[in-house]
């Protein structure tokens, strides 16, 4: 994968996990569908997704700065 893909996959993934996990988006979007029962679930599957999203940009800034080196 592109050194910078990766960058804007890590970045967008981070951001958007980070919505759905410190605001109410996901609830009202859910509860808008009639499945309010998943939320009280979302905690399980959402903070490891921010936490690999967040690992993966690390990682990306990481590569662009060895690529420097």
């Amino acid at each position: 994968m592109a050194k910078l893909t990766l960058l804007k996959n890590g970045v967008v993934g981070s951001i958007l996990a980070a919505l759905c996990c410190f605001t109410p988006v996901l609830a009202v979007l859910l509860g808008a569908v009639g499945l309010v029962w998943i939320v009280g679930y979302l905690d399980y599957l959402l903070i490891p997704v921010l936490l690999v999203f967040v690992g993966i940009t690390f990682y990306a800034i990481w590569r662009l700065r060895c690529a420097k080196c």
